[in-house]
């Protein structure tokens, strides 16, 4: 997922894509704590994801209160 994607979308849909990356990332400690992981660099991924739909909400919500001052 890159960042112009997430652009396009609305803030309810990042929220709700920030609950699943989060969700994921917790399934992967897990997995990790168990010794069950597969891929390793998931949880690299999964982290960054989190930190880009956060960096574009935050985007999203500064640009909001700009123009409504």
């Amino acid at each position: 997922m890159n960042a112009n994607e997430l652009r396009d979308k609305t803030p309810d849909q990042l929220r709700d894509q920030l609950v699943q990356l989060k969700k994921e990332a917790f399934n992967l400690r897990f997995q990790q704590a168990t010794g069950q992981m597969e891929s390793t660099a998931r949880m690299r991924q999964v982290r960054r994801d989190v930190a880009r739909v956060k960096t574009i909400l935050n985007e999203k919500a500064a640009a909001a209160a700009s123009t409504e001052a």
